[in-house]
C-alpha cells in the first residue's frame, strides 16, 4: 500500500465528495487535494478513472514517501 495526493481542479461536488469513499479531501483553493492509501497500480487506474468520471480534472497524482 503507498499513500497517494492527488491534486484536482476547483471544489468538489456533494456528489463527488460521497463517491471518493475513504479518501480524505483537503480545499486548497483554487485546488481541491485529495489524499489516502492506494492498494495497487490497479487501485490507482480505478481512482484517477472515478475521478474522470465525474467531471473532475486532476492536476497531478504522486505518492508520498513515508
Amino acid at each position: 500500500m503507498t499513500h497517494y495526493e492527488f491534486r484536482v481542479q476547483g471544489r468538489l461536488t456533494e456528489e463527488a465528495r460521497s463517491a471518493i469513499g475513504d479518501l480524505r479531501i483537503t480545499e486548497v483553493p483554487p485546488e481541491t487535494v485529495i489524499d489516502g492509501e492506494v492498494l495497487d497500480e490497479s487501485h490507482l487506474h480505478g481512482i484517477i478513472v472515478q475521478l474522470q468520471a465525474l467531471g473532475i480534472t486532476v492536476v497531478s497524482a504522486h505518492p508520498i514517501p513515508e
